[in-house]
């Protein structure tokens, strides 16, 4: 987000007018898993066999779902969350805004949002927003920025002044 002549924020921590209140009911993240659960059963993970399943939560009240989708040459692999962040710009635009994420895989396995998928979730997700994952003890639920504390953040280089 460009914020004045010499500052762009990739991330979005800043406030937005959202549509939802800023907590979300524990059955609406319940939907949330199972969608992404429906999501995972599409994944194309030949190679691993690591179904993962994301859905997002728009501010608009619309759930956009992701899977993964490997490759072998393995770093064009597409994270769940991320295939979900691309539909949604894809069918609303970039001004979208996250509300609550739900990432669920097929492994009974931990899989909280990779370094990745955390970065890019943060130019278009509310800092409340809550995420809930699989981990080792079963589902874990936590904000956004408790996640991803330190978003990178990017200062242009301002040019020379006459």
């Amino acid at each position: 987000m460009y914020n004045g002549p010499t500052n762009a924020l990739p991330s979005n921590f800043m406030p937005h007018s959202d549509q939802l209140p800023e907590s979300v009911p524990e059955a609406t993240l319940a939907s949330l898993l199972e969608q992404a659960r429906h999501a995972a059963l599409h994944s194309y993970s030949p190679y691993s066999g690591f179904r993962v399943g994301a859905a997002l939560l728009l501010t608009n009240g619309a759930v956009v779902t992701g899977t993964n989708v490997e490759n072998v040459s393995y770093g064009l692999t597409i994270c769940a969350e991320r295939a979900a962040l691309v539909s949604a710009i894809s069918q609303f635009g970039p001004e979208i805004r996250i509300a609550a994420v739900a990432v669920a895989n097929l492994n009974e396995s931990a899989s909280p949002p990779c370094g990745a998928c955390r970065q890019v979730l943060a130019e278009f997700i509310r800092p409340s927003a809550p995420v809930l994952f699989p981990m080792a003890g079963g589902l874990r639920t936590m904000p956004f920025a408790d996640l991803f504390p330190l978003a990178f953040d990017m200062k242009l280089k301002q040019g020379p002044t006459p």
